[in-house]
């Protein structure tokens, strides 16, 4: 599950790998879309609503904790899948999440397209994130909260994928 915090600005992933969460910050320019998104996500609630679905699918119990959440927009997917599945068990349609590979699918057509000579997957975007925030100069901590790492280990093997900076060649915040 995921959660969009849009006057925070941030995102937080439920029950993520190892079964973890994680929160990270939104971008500011793809605000506007993401809520344009979300608008189109009502209307298709909507129309599901109409068509006396189910609901979605929820993870962990959630629908023995909570008898309406799989109808309640609150608990609808951002990245919901194309087509109803029917469900024998409540003899109704449900919608899934969006499945991973056609991200990935997604994510190769891009770099295809985009002529890049080295190999880029999804989890390019997760060293890219780490390795952005150590040229920001983000504490070590931060990075590895930000990444969901337990061991401050795993987090340290990024920094050998950004130059250090001298004195001589840091900079003065204001330049940022």
């Amino acid at each position: 599950m995921h959660c969009m915090n849009f006057d925070a600005g941030i995102l937080t992933v439920h029950d993520g790998k190892r079964q973890k969460d994680r929160t990270v910050p939104l971008p500011e320019t793809m605000l506007p879309e993401l809520r344009r998104h979300l608008e189109t996500l009502k209307d298709l609630h909507k129309r599901d609503l109409e068509k006396k679905y189910a609901g979605v699918f929820l993870v962990n119990a959630l629908e023995l904790k909570y008898k309406n959440a799989a109808k309640d927009f609150i608990w609808q997917w951002f990245f919901p899948a194309m087509q109803l599945t029917y469900e024998k068990k409540s003899g109704g349609y449900r919608r899934y999440h969006l499945h991973e590979s056609l991200v990935q699918k997604a994510i190769k057509k891009a770099v295809d397209k985009s002529r890049i000579t080295k190999r880029a997957s999804a989890h390019t975007f997760h060293h890219s994130f780490a390795s952005h925030l150590l040229q920001a100069n983000y504490d070590i901590r931060t990075i590895q909260e930000l990444l969901g790492h337990s061991d401050v280990r795993t987090t340290m093997i990024y920094t050998h994928t950004v130059k250090s900076r001298t004195l001589k060649e840091a900079k003065s915040p204001l330049d940022f």
